[in-house]
């Protein structure tokens, strides 16, 4: 397959006129000019890395914005989710997470980072196969086409000190033995999909001691040395209060202490963190995967973006509870929230890119591909053809030189720009559509519906 480009974002800067070879969903080539029999295409630009999902929280969205008990928070919001979870069955997981993928493409994620704790059935019963609820996520990339790391979670027990799981945790729960062989069932499941991988998620500090996170990541190192390790970290103060009352240190400095972080590691959310931390964070070159319409909509707090990309930290982003799924928005609220906090316009730009769009779309995109050790994030020789293409016709209202591009992709326009999505060199979405979304919609909204009669 031959693409020729008006315009295409390269991995190192713009070029027009520019014709890419892609075999068996690779990159092989890139050339001046049109070559023969190549699909005319206009701005191009790669797609970007979901790294922080749970699926099935895009049905429960919106239904927990009414106040749950007077001071609302992300404590009281998980119980209104544990209720939720009590109707949930695999057929409805996959329906969910179906709609869910297809939206993500539309909107110009290739690639998901499913942060997966859903386990076990309604009753917090094993499956006969322990990896059933896996296999619907599996299947809902497959049906979408978008590219999959499967993240299972590590979920042993409801807060520090190994305190023993609530009811509405039940779903969740495994023995550490139980975990690493679902984990290699997940492996085993993975290589009858194309375009996925797996790797591990203990959920938090809280819900897991050393010994059993030491175990989960031996066992998924054994099986792959470059798997993605995910841990949700310090997202709530509360949990760093809880953190330091039982050992005596915050999340991130206790994590640094006594786990070897690597590139490998993605820290989710770290949103309190100190700058002994931030700076631990980079030295050990684990990625920050932040959230910012879900740490908003949660009222968690602001990550020190500024200063961590000001000293050469890596970042992705994630649309987590998924009560937004537009990367657009995630990257112009991180931009935004540090503007409130330094009272300052263009924060996240440097001296190498004036562009604050560009800046954080490729920062995003690159950062996302290292957290799901996916050879994604950039349009280069060598690297799968996640694209996007953007549509003309709608550019042409806001600055599109290529200096303003992105900027007014991210900042200025209120609609999806969005007009083809590629993943691992197949179309997926052409002219804004997905083959699939009409019957996904009938079957997302069937299930929405009976949950509003709960």
């Amino acid at each position: 397959m031959r693409l020729h480009a008006k315009r295409i974002l390269l991995a190192n800067g713009w070029k027009k006129d520019q014709t890419i070879t892609i075999e068996n969903g690779v990159i092989t080539a890139i050339v001046d000019g049109a070559l023969a029999g190549a699909e005319s295409v206009g701005t191009v630009i790669p797609g970007m890395v979901n790294c922080h999902s749970h699926a099935f929280q895009r049905a429960f969205a919106g239904f927990s914005e009414q106040g749950s008990e007077g001071q609302d928070s992300f404590w009281t919001w998980r119980k209104i989710m544990y209720k939720f979870l009590g109707q949930l069955t695999a057929e409805h997981a996959q329906v969910i997470a179906t709609q869910l993928y297809i939206e993500m493409l539309k909107m110009g994620y290739t690639r998901v980072a499913e942060f997966h704790y859903l386990h076990h059935d309604i009753s917090g019963e094993n499956y006969q196969q322990l990896s059933t609820m896996a296999g619907a996520i599996f299947n809902a990339a497959s049906t979408s086409g978008i590219g999959l790391t499967l993240l299972p979670v590590l979920y042993r027990y409801s807060g520090f000190a190994q305190q023993p799981a609530n009811d509405g945790q039940k779903r969740f729960i495994n023995s550490t033995e139980q975990f690493n062989q679902l984990v290699s069932d997940c492996f085993a499941l993975s290589e009858g999909f194309d375009n996925s991988n797996v790797g591990i998620a203990p959920h938090s500090l809280r819900a897991v001691d050393l010994a059993s996170l030491t175990s989960a990541v031996d066992h998924v190192r054994s099986l792959d040395d470059k798997a993605p390790i995910h841990i949700h970290i310090a997202e709530q103060q509360q949990e760093v209060d809880d953190c330091l009352a039982h050992s005596g240190k915050r999340p991130v400095q206790w994590l640094l202490d006594n786990i070897e972080l690597d590139a490998q590691w993605c820290l989710i959310h770290a949103t309190h963190i100190n700058e002994q931390e931030r700076q631990g964070i980079i030295q050990s070159q684990a990625i920050a995967g932040i959230c910012p319409t879900t740490e908003a909509n949660l009222g968690d707090g602001i990550f020190p973006t500024t200063e961590f990309l000001a000293e050469q930290g890596t970042f992705a982003i994630g649309s987590d509870s998924h009560i937004s799924v537009n990367p657009i928005e995630e990257l112009r609220w991180l931009e935004y929230a540090q503007r409130l906090i330094k009272q300052q316009r263009a924060i996240l730009a440097n001296e190498q890119q004036a562009s604050v769009g560009r800046n954080l779309w490729q920062q995003a995109a690159k950062g996302g591909a290292q957290s799901t050790n996916s050879n994604t994030g950039e349009l280069a020789i060598g690297k799968l053809a996640d694209l996007l293409v953007l549509d003309e016709k709608k550019l042409a209202l806001f600055a599109h030189d290529e200096q303003h591009l992105l900027d007014s992709v991210i900042f200025a326009s209120q609609t999806n720009l969005i007009e083809d999505v590629m993943v691992n060199g197949h179309w997926v979405i052409k002219q804004g559509a997905h083959h699939e979304e009409e019957s996904s919609h009938r079957a997302f909204s069937q299930i929405l519906a009976e949950f509003s009669k709960e």
